[in-house]
């Protein structure tokens, strides 16, 4: 019902039928419509309640469309409105999400209040983020190539390390388990973690440097990005050495934070023994793989409690680019066998899915995003993973764990750079939502 709540407040939508007492066929004998829109993945379908309901619209000269959505991208909102308008309506929906799922925003002040009673393991690929500040010149007379100037150099922890940056700087207690190359930029993971007050439990490997990367800027604009590293898999001596440390540690967490970015970190054999440890000692799991230059499965994370793809991810791991996200969510779901899952969509927020209630749709909310003009993106991910993941280490359900995963991220992307957002600015930001 609080979909069909959902689809009702929509501004556009006159009335809304739910079909429980009456077949699509009968519903659309009486309201008659010209255009009747089916998921694309109903198109080939066996229902015979489906393809009642077509016969009956084609009949009365009516057009049936199979289709997956289209994406509908925030920034055209601004010509529209203006940014101020925009991030209006915007909190006006995130609060209507709330009282959807009755979340109360006290509750969730008091969620916070209980971070530095988790603790966390986060686990995954570690890269080394360097921002190049450079003023445009202009195009050489030799070719058509932007000149800059270099201006300011400065480097961020980023990949896995990140996350447990921002999962130390929401109270969470936190180690942060990696692979990292023999140099100086695993040097400067090391010391940029421990001085946050972070347990780092490093494995160096000769065969790898640790991956970096440089991305040119001019003012907020990314020029381009350029990355040193190998992603070649660990060896069985170094995968060894790893799953040593984390037999030693991970006992003593509540939950486990897996932050694949296809570099070689999270092997095959790596994941089956994490998967072993958290159901042996009841610890919580959370997954994201990322694939904006790599490509990756999330499906292979199996029976975790909550996965958190992109749209596109989750279009990968399941080869079907065509079909709406409400089939691609639940088709995942059943596959990974995962308890909840979260659709990131970009500018348009995400999705968040609760396998608690069988059948075949979940229980599922929209969070929008909160800020519609971003100084940086990069860290929107990282914050909402480990928001959400501490929330719910906390006692949060998934859908309160995920309304202060959407403010954590409206934080992060306010920033350069993939900067920790403390709970103290986490917890001023939700109170002002008021």
């Amino acid at each position: 019902m609080e979909r069909a709540e959902g689809v009702a407040s929509l501004h556009f939508v006159d009335l809304v039928y739910v079909l429980d007492k009456i077949s699509l066929e009968d519903l659309s004998v009486h309201i008659k419509p010209s255009v009747l829109v089916l998921g694309k993945e109903l198109e080939n379908t066996h229902r015979e309640d489906i393809k009642a309901a077509v016969y009956s619209i084609e009949k009365q000269n009516g057009k049936v469309i199979f289709h997956a959505g289209e994406v509908h991208y925030a920034s055209a909102d601004l010509l529209h409105g203006s940014q101020q308008d925009l991030e209006s309506e915007r909190k006006h929906l995130f609060l209507q999400a709330n009282k959807r799922q009755g979340i109360d925003l006290a509750k969730l002040v008091a969620y916070i209040g209980n971070f530095s009673n988790s603790k966390i393991l986060v686990i995954g690929d570690t890269i080394v983020d360097q921002y190049v500040a450079c003023d445009a010149i202009g195009i050489s007379a030799e070719a058509p190539v932007l000149v800059v100037k270099e201006l300011e150099t400065r480097e961020f922890v980023g990949g896995a390390g990140v996350v447990a940056a921002h999962v130390k700087a929401l109270g969470a207690d936190c180690t942060f388990l990696s692979v990292v190359g023999e140099d100086e930029n695993a040097n400067l993971v090391g010391k940029n973690l421990q001085e946050q007050g972070i347990d780092v439990q490093l494995v160096g490997d000769s065969s790898r440097p640790t991956t970096f990367k440089i991305r040119y800027m001019v003012e907020n604009q990314k020029l381009f990005r350029v990355s040193r590293l190998k992603e070649h898999s660990l060896s069985k001596k170094i995968e060894d050495q790893l799953i040593e440390k984390l037999r030693k540690i991970a006992k003593n967490y509540d939950g486990i934070l897996v932050c694949d970015f296809v570099y070689g970190v999270i092997t095959n054999r790596i994941l089956t023994e994490i998967r072993s440890i958290a159901k042996e000692n009841n610890i919580l799991l959370f997954g994201d793989l990322q694939c904006s230059s790599q490509v990756g499965n999330i499906a292979k994370f199996e029976d975790f409690n909550l996965l958190c793809p992109t749209e596109r991810e989750a279009r990968i791991a399941l080869g079907n680019h065509e079909d709406g996200v409400e089939w691609i969510a639940n088709t995942l779901l059943e596959k990974t066998r995962s308890k909840n899952l979260l659709i990131k969509l970009g500018a348009e927020g995400f999705i968040a899915y609760s396998n608690d209630i069988p059948g075949n749709f979940k229980k599922r909310e929209h969070f929008p995003a909160l800020v519609s003009n971003p100084v940086d993106v990069a860290g929107a991910g990282d914050s909402l993973l480990a928001a959400i993941s501490v929330s719910m280490c906390s006692g949060a359900n998934l859908m309160e764990a995920s309304a202060i995963g959407a403010c954590m991220a409206a934080l992060a992307v306010q920033t350069i750079g993939n900067i920790p957002v403390s709970h103290q600015k986490l917890e001023s930001y939700i109170k002002n939502l008021r």
